[in-house]
């Protein structure tokens, strides 16, 4: 008896080890930058460096997989019931349905970002796209790619249409088709940069752009649009019948758009922070999104309607008697900042004992080159500081997330805030 429950024991161990982190501990430490559905899974990444593949129906995580080096903005599911992801450090991985720690394979090329992926209708070639000013087409079966060069700046979207060519758009506006052998040809060219890319199945694209308009381009480049908002479309996503497209904003709305009329179906009431994701799912009867609350929510696509988010609340961890404005400013913070070390699966380090700290000094959290050097002491100067300026100025070359506190009365309570949660 002692023998059998040793063994049971040990197969227990070794299925644990098996995975990641447990399913009860899933949850996104940063805002969810991408998601993909696959038959009865659903993949979401984001900027806490990490992809967790859901089972929705039970609304738990079957996998936390942490392997890439930086944010993953990017997710795209294989033929096999895997997923593809790709992120900030210009590397592509290939994942089975069930991942371990290492994926199976790895597509690299890119050097910058990568931004969006696409799987062809054959599934047989992964389409990429990237800040380094070049899209990608692979073949999944020898891993050889296809440079696509031509856009004046970042390629910020990919997708296959239903004649298995190739369509990229970019920071310089431009609608652009890849036919094989042959020179790329400018669809469209709208004079603003451009963000998000989906293909319907009939050959429609559907492309998203800074100006917050939904245009839908033809097969024939004819261009049908209307205004799904006043903040920037950064993600857009087409029913698998092709009646619908979502489109996701910065200004925290999304809106569900009927093809054929252009006629605005649903407009999901949110938390109202930027949403940086959506998806349908296969049989089209929900839509998924994720932003930057951290959550993973699931949508009724008939009436609108919230069904539930994925896995359990994200915990803020505000403490007694830090101030109460302050605590309301931190929101925007905890996206990516947790106020104590067992803070999981976080984008950013915890802020415990943060004023006298300097940047860059927590063991075991892996800064960017900037933050490492370790040239600023936190104090309530300097964080004010970072906060007025903002981190592109102060901190130049980070992963910190372009924010600012304008207002002084804001400011001040953050930092008493602050004061008081991180000792």
């Amino acid at each position: 008896m002692r023998t059998l429950a040793a063994m049971r024991l040990l197969i227990l161990l070794l299925l644990l080890l098996a995975w990641p982190v447990a399913a009860q501990e899933a949850v996104h430490g940063g805002p969810v930058r991408a998601l993909a559905a696959s038959g009865g899974a659903l993949a979401s990444a984001g900027f806490d460096q990490s992809m967790i593949v859901w089972d929705p129906a039970a609304g738990q995580a079957r996998a936390v997989v942490r392997w890439h080096a930086g944010a993953v903005n990017a997710l795209a599911a294989l033929p096999d019931g895997g997923f593809a992801s790709a992120g900030e450090d210009g590397r592509i991985a290939l994942w089975p349905g069930r991942p371990g720690a290492q994926p199976a394979r790895v597509l690299e090329g890119h050097t910058e970002p990568v931004v969006a992926l696409a799987l062809s209708p054959d599934g047989r070639r992964l389409g990429s796209a990237a800040w380094d000013g070049t899209g990608r087409i692979w073949d999944l079966a020898t891993g050889a790619a296809r440079r696509l060069e031509g856009h004046q700046g970042n390629v910020n979207g990919i997708a296959f249409r239903r004649d298995g060519g190739v369509a990229t758009v970019g920071f310089d506006g431009t609608l652009r088709l890849w036919p094989e052998g042959e020179s790329p040809v400018t669809l469209a060219e709208f004079g603003l940069p451009l963000n998000a890319l989906a293909a319907l199945p009939d050959g429609t694209l559907a492309v998203g752009g800074v100006d917050g308009a939904l245009r839908l381009v033809g097969m024939d480049g004819a261009v049908r649009e209307t205004r799904a908002g006043a903040r920037p479309i950064v993600s857009l996503a087409a029913s698998p019948d092709g009646s619908l497209v979502a489109a996701a904003s910065l200004g925290g709305n999304v809106t569900l758009w009927e093809v054929a009329s252009l006629r605005l179906r649903h407009s999901l009431e949110g938390p109202g922070l930027p949403v940086w994701s959506v998806a349908f799912a296969p049989n089209g009867a929900s839509l998924w999104t994720g932003g930057a609350d951290r959550r993973v929510r699931r949508w009724d696509v008939a009436t609108g309607r919230p069904v539930g988010p994925l896995g359990p609340e994200a915990a803020l961890d505000i403490p007694a008697g830090a101030d109460a404005h302050g605590a309301r400013v931190w929101r925007a913070c905890a996206a990516c900042h947790a106020l104590t070390p067992r803070s999981g699966n976080m984008a950013g380090p915890h802020l415990v004992g943060l004023f006298g700290r300097r940047m860059g000094s927590l063991p075991g959290y892996e800064y960017s080159e900037r933050l490492a050097r370790g040239d600023i002491v936190w104090t309530r100067e300097t964080v004010a500081d970072l906060f007025t300026r903002g981190p592109d100025v102060v901190t130049p070359g980070t992963k910190m997330p372009i924010q600012r506190v304008g207002n002084e009365d804001d400011l001040r309570a953050l930092l008493d805030f602050l004061e008081v949660a991180t000792r």
